[in-house]
């Protein structure tokens, strides 16, 4: 599929701020973690229907859908200013009003086609960048590509340094917009800078080199898996236990996760060796902090306001070869608890601490004696709110990074179903996909419901 569909494009423009940055707000400087974070984009997907499809009277035609849509985010860039700057070293954004990249493209298609069986390899092609490119570090921050199909629909993709910020600060930077493109000032959460004065950078140039993820489209491929509200429910009751009395959709949906993913591990494992091993593992959630902290921060701080909670399991050689599913997500459910226990002293923050617990993070993900699962989870996120003026979006997608072992989780469009977008080795994901407890709950790649 991926290789039948052609997306021309049309031309490609950099927008700058409608006003120029103050002098005064020239360099921005980047907190610690936002120096640690991964050097790559944040991809993301925002699909609408034909704009004579929707109920507002004031449907605008393709070509002007995009002049306002340039126009609105020349408004935004003067307030989210840093993302329309370049990276200096490894602490500052010089707010130089360099702009913003803004790519239209045309795609032979219709939405229905895309929205049949959607293929991961596919709607990378709707992205301005490759997500794992080294330019998120030292070139444009912000790239927007807005892809029209052949029925009227459109889909907006973006990507966002993620040395610049996290999912949260994608979210509020397309909240910015929205509010931008329906003159909705009075709507307008404007963003909040500053993480810097609560993590505070540090001097990298005399010491050893940042953190570096790999990347390997070649080995890794990316799944999708539905799961409905009916069956999230009733997972969340299958795993309700003394220790863990009211699980929530996020645990329950990446216990299970990480549960196959342990087994097809190990038969993996066995195929290799000949006998069945299952390896130790540590599954690693990722946490914003700013729901965390004592006081909260604000949730439209920029950067990435985030930590990392993680648990180990460690299969008994006296136990039975079942893995225990509530045993899971009590495991889960402890590791946030500790994780919750850290943010609340974010105003006791120390920079120095946060980079030894960063090394030790990345030796942790470099141990080959035992697998590592990481998750995240951007189901509170309201994407599904992004109208820039026809209407709601009717899907939203993730569009994954090429890094084994890891899992997105977003909301559906009804808010309670959840969709996974998991990593994996080609051969552990043939064993993962075909796992008949997943399979009890989620659905692979099932047709994108309008």
């Amino acid at each position: 599929m991926a290789t039948e569909i052609k997306v021309e494009i049309i031309q490609r423009q950099t927008v700058k701020p409608s006003s120029p940055t103050p002098h005064h707000l020239r360099n921005y400087k980047l907190s610690i973690l936002d120096q640690i974070a991964p050097q790559t984009y944040i991809p993301i997907l925002l699909f609408y229907p034909n704009a004579a499809d929707a109920t507002s009277n004031d449907v605008m035609a393709t070509n002007e859908r995009c002049q306002h849509l340039m126009q609105s985010l020349a408004k935004t860039l003067t307030h989210f200013y840093p993302s329309a700057g370049r990276i200096k070293g490894d602490a500052v954004i010089e707010c130089n009003d360099d702009g913003a990249e803004f790519v239209e493209a045309r795609v032979k298609c219709s939405l229905s086609e895309i929205f049949e069986h959607p293929d991961a390899v596919m709607l990378r092609r709707f992205l301005p960048v490759e997500p794992e490119s080294r330019e998120a570090g030292t070139g444009t921050l912000l790239l927007v590509q807005v892809n029209l199909f052949e029925c009227g629909g459109m889909a907006i993709g973006f990507s966002i340094s993620h040395k610049f910020g996290d999912a949260a600060t994608l979210s509020t930077f397309i909240n910015c917009w929205t509010a931008a493109a329906r003159d909705q000032s009075n709507m307008l959460m404007l963003p909040k800078f500053g993480a810097a004065s609560l993590f505070s950078p540090l001097n990298f140039s005399n010491s050893e080199p940042l953190p570096s993820v790999e990347v390997d489209n070649e080995k890794f491929i990316t799944r999708r898996f539905v799961f409905d509200a009916s069956k999230i429910a009733a997972l969340q009751s299958k795993v309700t236990s003394s220790v863990v009395p009211k699980p929530t959709r996020v645990e329950a949906a990446s216990a299970l996760i990480w549960k196959c993913k342990i087994e097809a591990s190990s038969r993996s494992s066995s195929n290799t060796l000949g006998t069945s091993l299952i390896r130790p593992s540590v599954f690693s959630l990722s946490v914003n902090m700013r729901k965390m902290a004592v006081p909260l921060l604000p949730e439209n701080l920029v950067g990435n306001i985030l930590e990392f909670s993680t648990t180990n399991y460690s299969h008994s050689e006296e136990n039975s070869t079942v893995i225990d599913l509530k045993g899971l997500v009590a495991k889960i459910r402890g590791g946030l608890e500790e994780t919750k226990e850290r943010c609340a002293a974010v105003v006791v923050f120390d920079s120095n601490e946060a980079w030894q617990r960063t090394k030790w993070y990345m030796n942790l993900m470099k141990n080959d004696d035992m697998d590592k699962f990481i998750c995240s989870s951007w189901c509170r996120f309201p994407f599904y709110e992004a109208d820039f003026g026809w209407g709601k979006p009717s899907w939203v997608s993730y569009v994954a990074v090429a890094i084994n072992n890891i899992t997105v989780l977003m909301n559906k469009r009804d808010d309670n179903g959840i969709e996974a977008w998991v990593t994996l080795s080609q051969e552990n994901m043939a064993l993962f996909e075909s796992n008949k407890e997943l399979l009890e709950y989620a659905s692979l790649n099932p047709r994108v419901t309008n």
